[in-house]
């Protein structure tokens, strides 16, 4: 591989394990960690923040951390990448400023900005919604681009130990660190592809090193989980590790799971560097642990960040309480509509208008699923209700009122004492395009400004038609499709992606006939998908599904308790997949 710089994956997102940057620095051998904060739900939980409390805003819980392990970063001169300044870097690096200075440390923080809109928020008021082509709401509490990786790679020639960004794609860290060691340029597009591969696998932390992972059993120890590290070569392959002697496992499954995860259409991965073709990319096991990862292809970035707005839109609230005995759902499903109906005749009585969106679920009657017809067998279940209203006030009340079924409802209602919840602001996300040539990025440290201005030219293809799938025959034996692939789901937006990978190139054809688009829609059918599209990534054995509007608005705008579609490729794994006879002999 020549000569290769290693990036370790500390966090995944705000509120990741404290135990992943002290297991890295001491046993990593690391040149960069990087720390990714920023999920679309974070967003949003910043933007309430910095609404609250104008020097706020960022990550500050990646302050405290970092503090604590200054002198061993500056021995080790490991550079740390995040994007922990959220929608205040600034302030995050001036707090940071003052550790480092306390600490007798002369490290050097940049910062990266530009990302920060909301100012200039009428400058794209004639922008809609990238999916539904809604209009941009007129009240907007925050509006920033994505970011990319040569904002964080100048920071680092102008000699940053420590860069903070704002809004920026999650692996557009890693990547800045691949561009300033090895000079890869904005034309580098196969080079730029891989760099930003690598740093997807590693953004979702423990995600790619056995977190999540299907075959769960395998994972060896969670408490002591080891994060990822990237060992990326010049050429842009890479092989990805972990600390030896940690918990977890890196292996082919536990990669790909996190290739495809929350993807969509993989030939057209759409970053603001390049446009990521990660179909032919391949996955070998080279070793215990080690897994080496290369193929990935790249062309010319487009002439837009995709930005990211919030807006307020009301309150809510979600209430559970458990219930336990004999006929445990029938009794919960009978509690949220006494309360839901005895709330409305409240509210009636008060001229207060009605709910404008309520969510019961029955948590342990497969209510995800849809399916009840084995919740007759459930003897203890927990019931949501959760609400939407203009006015808290109406929240309140069904708080009070779904309490009051502790005496004056079903027998066996129960819970953790002292547990009320608080009635909370509904942020919502929309997504918009917003051209580069309106926004230009500024590049500090300590003193020294440098401003840059980036664009695009290219266009996004996507995928070709999928391959075509052989007839199966009809009588052919099943197994479920777990002993054929592992999977993952996770979300986009209000849309869920769905990755499944063959354990062995022998089991796709058979996975392919029998998890299609239609058996997909089919099986989510209770929760009203639009489209469902599916996406092949051969070098892989794998296919991925997007699947449109299925999670009731998404992040902190749904109410349900799956909000990021986190339980979808679960919900699948026991799907029938009809295979020949000599396949189904060697699964018995």
């Amino acid at each position: 591989m020549g000569r290769t710089i290693r990036i370790g994956g500390a966090a995944g997102f705000w509120g990741d394990s404290r135990i992943a940057l002290p297991q890295l620095l001491d046993g990593g051998q690391l040149d960069y960690v990087s720390f990714d904060y920023l999920a679309e739900i974070t967003m949003s939980i910043l933007a309430r923040a910095r609404v609250k409390e104008p020097t706020l805003g960022y990550a500050t819980d990646f302050v405290d951390l970092v503090a604590r392990h200054l002198p061993q970063i500056a021995a080790q001169k490991v550079r740390i990448l995040a994007n922990a300044g959220g929608l205040n870097p600034r302030a995050c690096a001036d707090v940071l400023r003052e550790k480092i200075a306390a600490a007798g440390l002369s490290l050097k923080v940049g910062v990266v900005l530009g990302d920060d809109l909301i100012e200039r928020a009428a400058d794209f008021r004639e922008t809609s919604e990238m999916f539904s082509g809604a209009p941009l709401p007129d009240r907007l509490i925050s509006l920033n681009a994505y970011l990319g990786a040569f904002s964080v790679a100048a920071a680092l020639a102008e000699g940053a130990d420590i860069v903070i960004t704002g809004r920026c794609v999650d692996s557009a860290l890693a990547l800045g660190g691949c561009i300033h060691e090895f000079g890869w340029t904005e034309g580098d597009h196969d080079k730029l592809a891989g760099g930003s591969l690598a740093g997807h696998i590693i953004e979702c932390g423990a995600q790619s090193t056995g977190g999540l992972f299907t075959d769960w059993e395998e994972t060896g120890d969670w408490a002591n989980i080891g994060y990822p590290i990237v060992a990326v070569a010049e050429d842009s392959s890479f092989v990805v590790e972990k600390v030896a002697g940690t918990g977890g496992l890196v292996s082919r499954g536990t990669v790909a799971e996190q290739l495809v995860y929350e993807i969509g259409d993989p030939a057209a991965y759409v970053l603001p560097d390049v446009v990521c073709d990660f179909t032919r990319v391949t996955i070998d096991q080279i070793g215990p642990d080690q897994v080496r990862v290369a193929g990935a292809k790249g062309a010319a970035p487009t002439p837009h960040y995709k930005a990211s707005a919030t807006y307020g839109e009301g309150f809510r609230v979600g209430v559970t309480w458990s219930v336990i005995g004999i006929d445990a759902a029938a009794k919960a499903r009978r509690i949220a509509d006494a309360v839901l109906r005895r709330v409305a005749g409240l509210l009636d009585e008060l001229g207060v208008p009605q709910f404008s969106e309520t969510s019961v679920e029955v948590l342990g009657s497969e209510a995800a699923y849809g399916d009840f017809s084995r919740a007759q067998a459930a003897r203890e279940v927990v019931l949501k209700i959760a609400a939407k209203h203009g006015n808290p006030k109406a929240l309140e009340l069904l708080v009070r009122e779904f309490t009051s079924a502790g005496t004056s409802m079903a027998p066996g209602f129960t819970g953790l004492a002292g547990n009320r919840p608080k009635v909370m602001p509904v942020v919502r996300l929309f997504s918009l395009l917003v051209p580069k040539a309106l926004v230009p990025v500024t590049v500090e440290v300590e003193g020294t400004t440098r401003a840059m201005l980036f664009d695009g030219a290219g266009a996004v293809r996507g995928s070709q038609a999928t391959t075509s799938v052989p007839a199966v025959p009809s009588d052919l034996p099943t197994v479920p499709l777990i002993r054929l692939a592992f999977a993952r789901s996770g979300d986009k937006g209000n849309h869920a992606n769905i990755g499944i990978i063959a354990r062995d190139p022998r089991y796709l054809d058979a996975i392919k006939a029998a998890v299609t688009p239609e058996a997909i829609a089919e099986r989510f059918a209770h929760y009203a998908p639009g489209k469902v599209e599916r996406f092949d990534l051969p070098g892989i054995y794998a296919i991925n599904f997007l699947i449109h509007d299925v999670l009731g608005g998404g992040g902190v705008a749904s109410l349900r308790n799956d909000p990021q579609g986190k339980g979808y490729a679960q919900m699948i794994l026991e799907m029938p997949v009809p295979v020949p006879p000599e396949i189904a002999e060697t699964l018995q």
